[in-house]
């Protein structure tokens, strides 16, 4: 469809939208395009009744509430699109609710597992020093991995303990490294001027290299957490987005305040962040019931009552 195209032209001109969630929206709306012809309408045409029962039939495909949402967040986006272009009169699905997905605790590492990921022993080579500096930034500054592989040699301050980094639609921020982060990224540094002597390479600024001197890709930061979090014999899976969460809720277990935390992973909405509440409400819970003089440590269930 040629209205599909135009939208997704906008998306990457516009919107500034990656690759890959062009590729996403991409792959909805054309399936949204396939079921719109099915029905015998068009874009232009499409009833709010229809729309409800495009949602019915993709739950009746098996799709988890997640999944559904996500569709029907492109398909929202491309007829608010449609609406302010003149295209149509009326957005069919302004008012359109897709199923309540539950929400889910983000899986992150206890500080006890942090350590254990962090003391494994890193090869004293320049890809053991660079892959400790990873993590050490990763868990530090808790950047999204396309974040972190996006970091530039000018956009780090090791003197002043922050990176710049380019977040979701283009929005820059400042991330703060911790000690431990700055020293590794310090040990890294000239090793990484030594491979690009080596190896001849032309000059660059991305921060990450592998063996060959070129820049590493998110895909690869991504398998080298999932190594060597394995290697340290972590029982869950570790993922870049893991080392996030861990330090989302390590920073709130300890005082920081939400908005804070808000402001250091880039979430444009604050209700994004209170999903980390849901975490630490369990360690306010245990420190309630051993400070508060009626908790449930201090009044065991069936104590006699003074």
């Amino acid at each position: 469809m040629q209205l599909l195209d135009e939208y997704l032209s906008f998306l990457t001109r516009e919107r500034k939208k990656s690759q890959a969630t062009r590729r996403a929206y991409a792959a909805d709306l054309r399936d949204f395009g396939l079921w719109l012809a099915a029905e015998g309408a068009t874009l232009t045409s499409v009833r709010r009744t229809q729309l409800r029962r495009y949602l019915v039939e993709l739950e009746e495909r098996g799709l988890a509430p997640t999944s559904v949402q996500r569709k029907l967040a492109s398909v929202r986006g491309l007829f608010s699109w449609l609406q302010r272009e003149g295209r149509i009169t009326q957005d069919p699905a302004k008012l359109i609710k897709g199923p309540k997905a539950p929400k889910r605790v983000p899986k992150f590492l206890t500080t006890s597992e942090v350590d254990q990921l962090l003391a494994q022993p890193f090869e004293d080579t320049p890809t053991g020093s660079r892959d400790r500096a990873i993590l050490e930034t990763l868990y530090s500054t808790g950047c999204r991995v396309g974040e972190c592989a996006g970091m530039t040699l000018d956009a780090v301050d090791l003197h002043e303990g922050t990176a710049r980094v380019i977040g979701k639609g283009s929005k820059e921020r400042i991330a703060m490294l911790g000690g431990p982060a700055i020293d590794a990224v310090r040990r890294w540094l000239p090793l990484r001027a030594q491979v690009l002597r080596e190896r001849a390479c032309a000059s660059t600024t991305a921060l990450w290299l592998n063996r060959l001197g070129r820049p590493l890709s998110a895909r690869w930061i991504f398998q080298t957490v999932v190594a060597r979090a394995q290697r340290a014999e972590l029982q869950n899976r570790l993922t870049p987005h893991g080392l996030r969460h861990s330090f989302a809720t390590h920073l709130l277990d300890r005082g920081a305040d939400l908005r804070t935390v808000q402001e250091l992973l880039g979430h444009a909405k604050l209700v994004t962040t209170e999903i980390y509440t849901h975490v630490s409400i369990g360690r306010l819970r245990s420190v309630y019931d051993e400070a508060h003089p009626h908790g449930r440590a201090m009044n065991p269930p069936g104590a006699a009552n003074g």
